[in-house]
Protein backbone atom coordinates (compact mmCIF):
# COMPACT_ATOMS: atom_id res chain seq x y z
CA UNK A 1 0.00 0.00 0.00
CA UNK A 2 1.38 3.36 -0.92
CA UNK A 3 2.41 5.71 1.91
CA UNK A 4 0.25 8.79 2.28
CA UNK A 5 2.55 11.76 2.12
CA UNK A 6 -0.09 13.98 3.76
CA UNK A 7 -0.49 11.87 6.95
CA UNK A 8 0.82 13.47 10.22
CA UNK A 9 3.46 11.78 12.41
CA UNK A 10 1.92 12.31 15.92
CA UNK A 11 4.57 10.39 17.88
CA UNK A 12 6.75 13.44 18.24
CA UNK A 13 3.76 15.59 19.39
CA UNK A 14 2.43 13.05 21.94
CA UNK A 15 5.76 12.67 23.76
CA UNK A 16 5.87 16.14 25.40
CA UNK A 17 2.19 15.89 26.30
CA UNK A 18 2.83 12.65 28.16
CA UNK A 19 5.70 14.27 30.07
CA UNK A 20 3.42 17.18 31.06
CA UNK A 21 0.77 14.75 32.28
CA UNK A 22 3.33 12.84 34.34
CA UNK A 23 4.55 16.05 35.96
CA UNK A 24 0.98 17.08 36.70
CA UNK A 25 0.23 13.75 38.38
CA UNK A 26 3.43 14.04 40.41
CA UNK A 27 2.42 17.50 41.62
CA UNK A 28 -1.05 16.23 42.50
CA UNK A 29 0.40 13.29 44.42
CA UNK A 30 2.72 15.54 46.42
CA UNK A 31 -0.12 17.96 47.10
CA UNK A 32 -2.36 15.16 48.39
CA UNK A 33 0.47 13.73 50.47
CA UNK A 34 1.21 17.13 52.04
CA UNK A 35 -2.49 17.67 52.69
CA UNK A 36 -2.66 14.32 54.48
CA UNK A 37 0.37 15.22 56.62
CA UNK A 38 -1.17 18.57 57.55
CA UNK A 39 -4.45 16.90 58.49
CA UNK A 40 -2.64 14.40 60.70
CA UNK A 41 -0.62 17.18 62.33
CA UNK A 42 -3.77 19.23 62.96
CA UNK A 43 -5.45 16.17 64.45
CA UNK A 44 -2.49 15.59 66.81
CA UNK A 45 -2.52 19.20 67.95
CA UNK A 46 -6.26 18.93 68.48
CA UNK A 47 -5.73 15.92 70.74
CA UNK A 48 -3.00 17.81 72.58
CA UNK A 49 -5.13 20.87 73.33
CA UNK A 50 -8.16 18.76 74.20
CA UNK A 51 -5.97 16.86 76.68
CA UNK A 52 -4.90 20.12 78.32
CA UNK A 53 -8.51 21.30 78.55
CA UNK A 54 -9.57 17.99 80.06
CA UNK A 55 -6.71 18.20 82.57
CA UNK A 56 -7.84 21.66 83.67
CA UNK A 57 -11.40 20.44 84.15
CA UNK A 58 -10.22 17.44 86.18
CA UNK A 59 -7.92 19.68 88.24
CA UNK A 60 -10.76 22.09 89.00
CA UNK A 61 -13.05 19.23 90.00
CA UNK A 62 -10.46 17.72 92.33
CA UNK A 63 -9.77 21.14 93.86
CA UNK A 64 -13.45 21.73 94.59
CA UNK A 65 -13.85 18.21 95.98
CA UNK A 66 -10.82 18.64 98.23
CA UNK A 67 -12.14 21.95 99.51
CA UNK A 68 -15.56 20.48 100.29
CA UNK A 69 -14.09 17.51 102.17
CA UNK A 70 -11.59 19.15 104.50
CA UNK A 71 -10.71 16.94 107.47
CA UNK A 72 -11.93 18.10 110.83
CA UNK A 73 -8.34 18.37 112.04
CA UNK A 74 -7.69 21.11 109.49
CA UNK A 75 -10.54 23.06 111.02
CA UNK A 76 -8.96 22.79 114.46
CA UNK A 77 -11.82 20.91 116.16
CA UNK A 78 -10.04 17.73 117.29
CA UNK A 79 -7.19 17.59 119.80
CA UNK A 80 -3.92 18.70 118.24
CA UNK A 81 -0.77 20.76 118.63
CA UNK A 82 -1.14 24.06 116.81
CA UNK A 83 2.07 24.80 114.89
CA UNK A 84 3.00 28.33 113.83
CA UNK A 85 6.13 28.46 111.63
CA UNK A 86 8.68 31.28 111.84
CA UNK A 87 10.95 30.62 108.86
CA UNK A 88 13.38 32.80 106.95
CA UNK A 89 14.40 36.39 107.50
CA UNK A 90 12.10 38.31 109.83
CA UNK A 91 11.06 41.52 108.08
CA UNK A 92 7.90 43.38 107.15
CA UNK A 93 8.41 42.54 103.47
CA UNK A 94 9.15 38.84 104.02
CA UNK A 95 6.96 35.81 104.70
CA UNK A 96 8.08 35.92 108.35
CA UNK A 97 6.51 39.30 109.10
CA UNK A 98 4.83 40.28 112.34
CA UNK A 99 1.37 40.82 110.86
CA UNK A 100 1.08 37.35 109.33
CA UNK A 101 2.68 35.60 112.32
CA UNK A 102 0.28 37.37 114.69
CA UNK A 103 -2.72 36.28 112.60
CA UNK A 104 -1.47 32.70 112.60
CA UNK A 105 -0.93 32.82 116.37
CA UNK A 106 -4.43 34.14 116.98
CA UNK A 107 -5.94 31.35 114.87
CA UNK A 108 -3.82 28.76 116.70
CA UNK A 109 -4.90 29.96 120.14
CA UNK A 110 -8.56 30.36 119.17
CA UNK A 111 -8.88 26.85 117.70
CA UNK A 112 -11.02 24.83 120.14
CA UNK A 113 -8.98 21.67 119.60
CA UNK A 114 -5.52 23.14 120.10
CA UNK A 115 -3.98 21.88 123.33
CA UNK A 116 -0.96 24.10 123.00
CA UNK A 117 0.97 26.21 120.50
CA UNK A 118 4.32 25.30 119.01
CA UNK A 119 6.55 27.95 117.43
CA UNK A 120 8.51 26.06 114.78
CA UNK A 121 11.53 28.32 114.30
CA UNK A 122 14.12 28.17 111.55
CA UNK A 123 15.37 31.72 111.09
CA UNK A 124 18.61 33.72 111.33
CA UNK A 125 16.67 36.69 112.70
CA UNK A 126 15.96 40.07 111.21
CA UNK A 127 14.10 43.20 112.23
CA UNK A 128 14.05 43.89 115.99
CA UNK A 129 10.82 45.82 115.49
CA UNK A 130 9.03 42.87 113.88
CA UNK A 131 10.44 40.57 116.56
CA UNK A 132 9.17 42.86 119.31
CA UNK A 133 5.69 42.90 117.78
CA UNK A 134 5.55 39.10 117.77
CA UNK A 135 7.02 38.89 121.30
CA UNK A 136 4.25 41.14 122.64
CA UNK A 137 1.56 39.28 120.70
CA UNK A 138 2.64 35.99 122.27
CA UNK A 139 2.50 37.44 125.77
CA UNK A 140 -0.95 38.92 125.14
CA UNK A 141 -2.33 35.64 123.78
CA UNK A 142 -0.84 33.68 126.66
CA UNK A 143 -2.69 35.99 129.04
CA UNK A 144 -5.96 35.46 127.14
CA UNK A 145 -5.54 31.67 126.97
CA UNK A 146 -3.67 30.69 130.15
CA UNK A 147 -4.51 27.00 129.72
CA UNK A 148 -2.66 26.77 126.41
CA UNK A 149 1.14 26.59 126.75
CA UNK A 150 3.55 27.93 124.13
CA UNK A 151 6.67 25.96 123.26
CA UNK A 152 9.35 27.06 120.79
CA UNK A 153 11.23 24.44 118.78
CA UNK A 154 14.36 25.62 116.98
CA UNK A 155 15.46 23.72 113.88
CA UNK A 156 18.67 24.54 112.03
CA UNK A 157 18.94 28.04 113.43
CA UNK A 158 17.18 30.33 115.87
CA UNK A 159 19.39 33.39 116.16
CA UNK A 160 19.09 37.11 116.81
CA UNK A 161 15.49 38.24 116.19
CA UNK A 162 14.32 34.62 115.96
CA UNK A 163 15.60 33.92 119.46
CA UNK A 164 14.03 37.23 120.54
CA UNK A 165 10.66 35.72 119.56
CA UNK A 166 11.45 32.33 121.11
CA UNK A 167 12.13 33.99 124.46
CA UNK A 168 8.40 34.70 124.81
CA UNK A 169 7.58 30.97 124.86
CA UNK A 170 7.12 28.97 128.05
CA UNK A 171 9.92 26.63 126.99
CA UNK A 172 12.50 26.47 124.19
CA UNK A 173 13.75 23.25 122.61
CA UNK A 174 16.43 22.57 120.01
CA UNK A 175 18.53 19.88 118.37
CA UNK A 176 22.09 19.30 119.64
CA UNK A 177 23.54 20.95 116.51
CA UNK A 178 21.06 23.83 116.22
CA UNK A 179 22.60 27.31 116.04
CA UNK A 180 21.23 29.51 118.82
CA UNK A 181 21.87 32.92 120.29
CA UNK A 182 23.43 35.93 118.55
CA UNK A 183 21.91 38.18 121.18
CA UNK A 184 23.29 41.38 119.77
CA UNK A 185 22.63 44.16 117.27
CA UNK A 186 24.54 44.84 114.07
CA UNK A 187 24.88 47.71 111.63
CA UNK A 188 27.35 47.48 108.77
CA UNK A 189 28.27 49.29 105.59
CA UNK A 190 31.12 50.52 103.39
CA UNK A 191 32.92 53.81 102.88
CA UNK A 192 33.79 54.96 99.35
CA UNK A 193 35.15 58.43 100.13
CA UNK A 194 38.74 57.60 99.15
CA UNK A 195 37.63 55.80 96.01
CA UNK A 196 35.64 58.67 94.54
CA UNK A 197 38.53 61.05 95.26
CA UNK A 198 40.87 58.83 93.23
CA UNK A 199 38.33 58.73 90.42
CA UNK A 200 38.03 62.51 90.48
CA UNK A 201 34.36 62.45 91.44
CA UNK A 202 33.01 65.44 93.36
CA UNK A 203 30.29 64.44 95.83
CA UNK A 204 27.62 67.16 96.22
CA UNK A 205 25.08 66.88 99.04
CA UNK A 206 22.61 69.54 100.15
CA UNK A 207 20.68 68.97 103.38
CA UNK A 208 18.30 70.79 105.68
CA UNK A 209 19.50 69.58 109.06
CA UNK A 210 23.12 69.19 110.09
CA UNK A 211 22.97 65.40 110.42
CA UNK A 212 20.64 64.50 107.57
CA UNK A 213 23.52 63.00 105.57
CA UNK A 214 24.72 60.94 108.53
CA UNK A 215 26.69 57.84 107.52
CA UNK A 216 26.67 58.74 103.82
CA UNK A 217 29.15 56.19 102.39
CA UNK A 218 30.59 58.77 99.98
CA UNK A 219 31.47 61.26 102.73
CA UNK A 220 34.24 60.97 105.34
CA UNK A 221 33.12 59.16 108.50
CA UNK A 222 32.20 61.48 111.34
CA UNK A 223 33.01 60.52 114.93
CA UNK A 224 29.80 62.19 116.08
CA UNK A 225 27.77 60.11 113.60
CA UNK A 226 29.54 56.95 114.70
CA UNK A 227 28.89 57.70 118.37
CA UNK A 228 25.22 58.40 117.71
CA UNK A 229 24.76 55.14 115.80
CA UNK A 230 26.50 53.27 118.60
CA UNK A 231 24.05 54.71 121.09
CA UNK A 232 21.15 53.46 118.95
CA UNK A 233 22.63 49.97 118.77
CA UNK A 234 23.28 49.93 122.51
CA UNK A 235 19.69 50.93 123.25
CA UNK A 236 18.31 48.20 120.98
CA UNK A 237 20.70 45.68 122.53
CA UNK A 238 19.52 46.56 126.04
CA UNK A 239 15.94 46.00 124.91
CA UNK A 240 16.91 42.62 123.42
CA UNK A 241 18.70 41.54 126.61
CA UNK A 242 15.76 42.65 128.74
CA UNK A 243 13.35 40.56 126.66
CA UNK A 244 15.54 37.47 126.94
CA UNK A 245 15.87 37.95 130.71
CA UNK A 246 12.12 38.50 130.98
CA UNK A 247 11.36 35.32 129.11
CA UNK A 248 14.06 33.04 130.48
CA UNK A 249 14.31 34.38 134.03
CA UNK A 250 16.46 32.38 136.43
CA UNK A 251 16.97 29.59 133.89
CA UNK A 252 19.87 31.59 132.44
CA UNK A 253 23.31 30.77 133.83
CA UNK A 254 23.88 33.42 136.54
CA UNK A 255 26.63 35.95 135.92
CA UNK A 256 27.57 34.69 132.44
CA UNK A 257 27.58 37.88 130.38
CA UNK A 258 28.93 35.99 127.36
CA UNK A 259 25.34 35.01 126.69
CA UNK A 260 24.57 38.56 125.59
CA UNK A 261 27.72 39.44 123.65
CA UNK A 262 26.42 38.36 120.24
CA UNK A 263 27.94 34.88 120.09
CA UNK A 264 26.11 31.86 118.75
CA UNK A 265 26.00 28.47 120.43
CA UNK A 266 25.09 24.90 119.56
CA UNK A 267 21.98 23.39 121.07
CA UNK A 268 24.08 21.44 123.56
CA UNK A 269 25.93 24.59 124.66
CA UNK A 270 22.70 26.56 124.81
CA UNK A 271 21.24 23.95 127.16
CA UNK A 272 24.13 24.47 129.59
CA UNK A 273 23.74 28.26 129.37
CA UNK A 274 20.01 28.07 130.01
CA UNK A 275 19.05 29.39 126.59
CA UNK A 276 17.01 26.23 125.90
CA UNK A 277 15.16 23.81 128.15
CA UNK A 278 15.75 20.51 126.38
CA UNK A 279 17.19 18.83 123.32
CA UNK A 280 14.04 17.73 121.52
CA UNK A 281 12.33 17.98 118.16
CA UNK A 282 8.80 18.94 117.12
CA UNK A 283 7.31 15.46 117.49
CA UNK A 284 8.73 14.97 120.98
CA UNK A 285 7.54 18.38 122.12
CA UNK A 286 4.05 17.80 120.71
CA UNK A 287 3.77 14.41 122.38
CA UNK A 288 5.57 14.93 125.70
CA UNK A 289 5.21 18.64 126.47
CA UNK A 290 1.84 19.48 124.92
CA UNK A 291 0.20 16.07 125.02
CA UNK A 292 -1.16 16.08 121.46
CA UNK A 293 0.97 14.22 118.95
CA UNK A 294 -1.11 15.31 115.98
CA UNK A 295 0.15 18.61 114.61
CA UNK A 296 -1.85 21.11 112.58
CA UNK A 297 -0.05 23.98 110.85
CA UNK A 298 -1.53 27.45 111.04
CA UNK A 299 -0.28 29.60 108.18
CA UNK A 300 -1.64 32.49 106.18
CA UNK A 301 -4.05 31.31 103.48
CA UNK A 302 -2.70 31.44 99.94
CA UNK A 303 -4.88 33.55 97.58
CA UNK A 304 -7.47 31.35 95.87
CA UNK A 305 -6.31 32.26 92.35
CA UNK A 306 -2.71 31.37 93.23
CA UNK A 307 -3.85 28.04 94.67
CA UNK A 308 -5.94 27.20 91.61
CA UNK A 309 -3.12 28.20 89.26
CA UNK A 310 -0.59 26.08 91.13
CA UNK A 311 -2.93 23.10 91.45
CA UNK A 312 -3.94 23.31 87.79
CA UNK A 313 -0.29 23.41 86.79
CA UNK A 314 0.44 20.24 88.75
CA UNK A 315 -2.73 18.62 87.41
CA UNK A 316 -1.91 19.38 83.79
CA UNK A 317 1.62 18.08 84.22
CA UNK A 318 0.41 14.84 85.80
CA UNK A 319 -2.29 14.35 83.17
CA UNK A 320 0.06 14.90 80.24
CA UNK A 321 2.63 12.57 81.76
CA UNK A 322 -0.02 9.88 82.16
CA UNK A 323 -1.20 10.33 78.54
CA UNK A 324 2.38 10.04 77.33
CA UNK A 325 3.07 6.91 79.37
CA UNK A 326 -0.11 5.29 78.06
CA UNK A 327 0.98 6.00 74.50
CA UNK A 328 -2.05 8.20 73.87
CA UNK A 329 0.00 11.34 73.36
CA UNK A 330 3.51 11.54 71.92
CA UNK A 331 4.79 15.14 72.10
CA UNK A 332 7.63 14.31 69.71
CA UNK A 333 5.16 13.45 66.94
CA UNK A 334 3.25 16.73 67.05
CA UNK A 335 5.53 18.39 64.51
CA UNK A 336 5.73 15.41 62.10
Amino acid sequence: MAENPWAEDRSEQDAPRKEDADRLWLVLEKTLEQSTIEQRRARRWGIFFKSITLSYIIGLSLTLVNRSELPMDALGSSAHTAVVPVAGVIASSEAANAFDIQQNLEAAFEAPGSKGVMLEINSPGGSPVQSEYVFRAILDLKAQYPAKPVHAVIGDIGASGAYYIAAAADTIHAAPASIIGSIGVLSSGFGFHGLIEKLGIDRRVITAGDNKAMLDPFLPESEDDKAHLQSLLDATHRQFVARVQEGRGDRLTPGDENIFDGRVWTGEQALILGLVDSLAGPLEVAREWIGAEKRVYYTKDEPILDQLSREFGFGVGRALTWLWRQGILNPWSLSH
